[in-house]
């Protein structure tokens, strides 16, 4: 009879705690499955330029992308924040190496390139002819995409022609293609020294929350 009992003792134990870990089992499944659908379901935000974007010299979290999608998610705003920056591209660079990019759906669009054209002195007809074509890209691929271009200056120093010239580019693309315009992305750090790092061009973890600033006041009405 004793052995009886414990066999039956024994054996409510183990289905006990059979059932107990497999109901932790679902559970953690269904919070992991929640997960995956959350970030699923968020719209995607493309960062594509060059060590601006990039954050070059910085800590990645500290660059001007991964500050915006910090904003967004204090916000609870859909959003997730790809940055696509790399050191030194020019356009051109960037018109081939869209394509790629695009492979990975996209909702916002951020265009930032075109300085490292006017450090070098290309030719501002080549920067815009490059600079559309990446757009021509983008709006191909996602027609519902929503476009920000931001808008960059190069030093008096390349000449008062060429400057103005450069200037100017980044408004016209935007009114052609109906993009959300970042008059100045270095706005309050280009030219600020104690904003920069020792380059005197990539901007230090304070000029970054600056760029973020200028950045989201204008990407902010398009979530």
């Amino acid at each position: 009879m004793l052995k009886n009992i414990l066999y039956l003792a024994v054996s409510l134990f183990i289905v006990t705690s059979c059932g107990t870990g497999n109901n932790q089992g679902e559970n953690t499944a269904k919070k992991d499955s929640v997960a995956v659908s959350d970030t699923a379901q968020k719209k995607t935000i493309l960062f594509f330029g060059n060590s601006l974007t990039a954050g070059l010299g910085v800590e990645p979290e500290e660059a001007f992308p991964a500050l915006i999608g910090d904003k967004i998610d204090s916000l609870n705003l859909p959003y997730k924040i790809i940055n696509a920056g790399l050191s030194g591209e020019t356009t051109a660079a960037g018109k081939a190496r869209i394509n790629w990019i695009l492979k990975q759906k996209v909702d916002v669009f951020v265009l930032e390139l075109g300085a490292n054209d006017g450090l070098r002195g290309i030719p501002v007809s080549e920067t815009e002819e490059n600079l559309q074509s990446i757009v021509d890209q983008v709006k191909i691929k996602y027609p519902d995409v929503k476009l920000v271009m931001t808008g960059m200056q190069v030093p008096p120093n390349m000449g008062s022609k060429y400057t103005s010239e450069f200037q100017v580019i980044f408004k016209r693309i935007a009114d052609k293609n109906n993009m959300a315009l970042v008059p100045f992305l270095l706005d309050k750090v280009g030219g600020v020294a104690e904003m920069n790092q020792s380059d005197g061009i990539h901007p230090t973890p304070a000029g970054h929350k600056i760029l973020a600033e200028n950045v989201w006041v204008v990407l902010k009405d398009l979530l």
